[in-house]
């Protein structure tokens, strides 16, 4: 069949399938390193307790058949291995025939990661990477060409995820509508990166470019994606310079460089100069073929719920129709925060708490702490504590799971939760209590910049959780860890913030798939 192949796209293939592995191995990375303190056994929101209350058939993956700790990190590790070995070429090492399946257990490795992950997996990119993967699988290898099919489905992919996004803006925060938006966001995104206080300050002209710029490129260059060649390639082009500019603006885990990497697939590289793959390409064989039209016919039945979700006034940011997050439906940021709000702990190693006990500050790694310290850049890399605490800042209801247990591991210096944090304060022994605040943050402007040496201004809004101790803590069964029995404090300790809702509910920017 000679429509099936696509000869040309034979630099696209290599750079999109080199690029998705390297993708997968960060994501695994990060869940080997992080997830004892988060969905461990004895983490903040258990997998065996998830797993007890949650059917198979609504999370399936290999945790419902088994689940330990060491299990968990051997599938970790597996999938670090097998995603460095395909971003190193193992794809195109192997016949055909092996490997569309390593691939495939790359995919189900993950997959059974994101269905236990609970709240902290709980974001579009990884349905995106997911939906991303599965495709891979079809891309095939160097012994044939690049099969056409899939490089379309590909370009669909990014079409949803750049045009869902364009919509949910345009029906959402009224500021996308004005292009104001940008006023804000630089300074209310969940992490900013180094240059975002730079970004802030672009003069306000500029700001309603960066938003006419973004509707351009969400609503009308996705279009392009489907138009002939050189069309489709420019298209792609634009895209990838716009993720560009969001990669330098803030930390998004690997959404930009995943969008990035799906644009490859609308890339012709004649276009832009490149040379041909020298000699020809075999036959694909016939039951590859097969399972590519097996695959396109299941994307085009899927793909009626996240077309009927665009069109709909009452379309949802990110949603999963299946429990194998296949074609799902994409957006972010449908609305901007105004303020930022930021929780702020801080422990005491003072036995009894008076007006004039002295409190130390945690430091996170990516979330603004000290006013002091410049943002860093993560991206691609995904710190998910980081990420939630700025949805505590929003809604303490969408933190009440996980905060508590995250300060009873304070509380004992448990060492896979303090991993996760840039300080401790408290390195010789736990602190005695444990309290949060919350601040309005806003970053400082020029000369507060020249005079003070602070990137921040932060002012001290109310008391988030009031000062706890491991004795206060006795009100819901929660086992801590080091086998030491904690109970979680009331719910009407953690504060609810005063006033005008900051903005967006916590599903928002880039929030829950599902």
């Amino acid at each position: 069949m000679e429509w099936f192949a696509a000869p040309e796209y034979w630099l696209s293939r290599l750079l999109l399938q080199r690029m998705l592995a390297a993708l997968y191995l960060i994501g695994f990375l990060g869940a080997a390193a992080q997830f004892r303190a988060l969905i461990g056994a004895d983490g903040m929101l258990p997998v065996p307790r998830f797993t007890a209350r949650v059917p198979f058939r609504q999370a399936p993956g290999l945790f419902h058949l088994h689940y330990s700790d060491r299990f968990f990190a051997a599938v970790s590790w597996t999938g670090a291995a097998l995603a460095a070995a395909l971003a190193g070429g193992l794809g195109d090492a192997v016949p055909l025939w092996a490997t569309v399946p390593l691939w495939a257990v790359l995919w189900l490795l993950y997959l059974s990661i994101v269905n236990v992950g609970q709240t902290w997996y709980s974001f579009g990119w990884e349905s995106l990477l997911l939906e991303a993967g599965f495709l891979g699988a079809f891309l095939g290898n160097e012994d044939t060409a690049p099969p056409l099919p899939v490089l379309w489905l590909m370009r669909w992919l990014l079409f949803r995820v750049e045009f869902g996004a364009g919509l949910i803006k345009l029906r959402g925060d009224r500021c996308w509508r004005d292009l104001t938006c940008l006023r804000y966001h630089h300074e209310t995104q969940p992490m900013p990166g180094p240059f975002s206080w730079f970004f802030h300050h672009l003069p306000a002209p500029l700001h309603r470019v960066e938003a006419a710029a973004n509707h351009l490129t969400q609503l009308v260059v996705p279009v392009g994606l489907f138009l002939p060649q050189p069309i489709a390639t420019y298209a792609a082009c634009l895209v990838v310079l716009t993720q560009l500019w969001l990669v330098a603006s803030g930390n998004f885990a690997w959404l930009n460089w995943l969008t990035i990497t799906l644009a490859l697939a609308a890339v012709d590289p004649h276009r832009l100069g490149l040379p041909a793959r020298p000699g020809p390409y075999g036959a694909a064989p016939g039951w590859y073929e097969g399972l590519v039209i097996a695959l396109t016919a299941a994307v085009a039945v899927l793909s009626y719920w996240p077309v009927r979700n665009m069109v709909s006034r009452r379309q949802i940011m990110n949603r999963s129709f299946n429990r194998l997050h296949l074609v799902n439906t994409y957006g972010a940021f449908g609305s901007i925060n105004r303020i930022r709000q930021e929780v702020v702990v801080e422990g005491t190693d003072e036995p009894v708490v008076t007006r004039h006990t002295v409190w130390q500050e945690y430091g996170f790694k990516g979330k603004p702490g000290d006013v002091r310290r410049l943002p860093r850049q993560y991206a691609p890399y995904h710190l998910r504590l980081d990420w939630l605490m700025w949805f505590a800042g929003i809604s303490p209801a969408y933190a009440r799971p996980w905060f508590l247990p995250f300060v009873a591991r304070l509380l004992v210096n448990d060492p896979a939760t303090l991993r996760l944090l840039r300080h401790n304060p408290f390195p010789g022994a736990p602190p005695t209590h444990v309290r949060a605040t919350l601040y309005l943050y806003r970053f400082t402007d020029w000369r507060e910049l020249r005079e003070t040496g602070a990137w921040w201004h932060r002012t001290a809004l109310h008391e988030y959780l009031a000062p706890v101790s491991l004795g206060i803590l006795t009100r819901s069964g929660y086992r801590p860890p080091l086998g030491r029995r904690i109970r979680t404090v009331p719910v009407d300790r953690l504060r609810r913030p005063g006033g005008h809702s900051p903005g967006p509910a916590p599903h928002h920017p880039p929030g829950p798939p599902e």
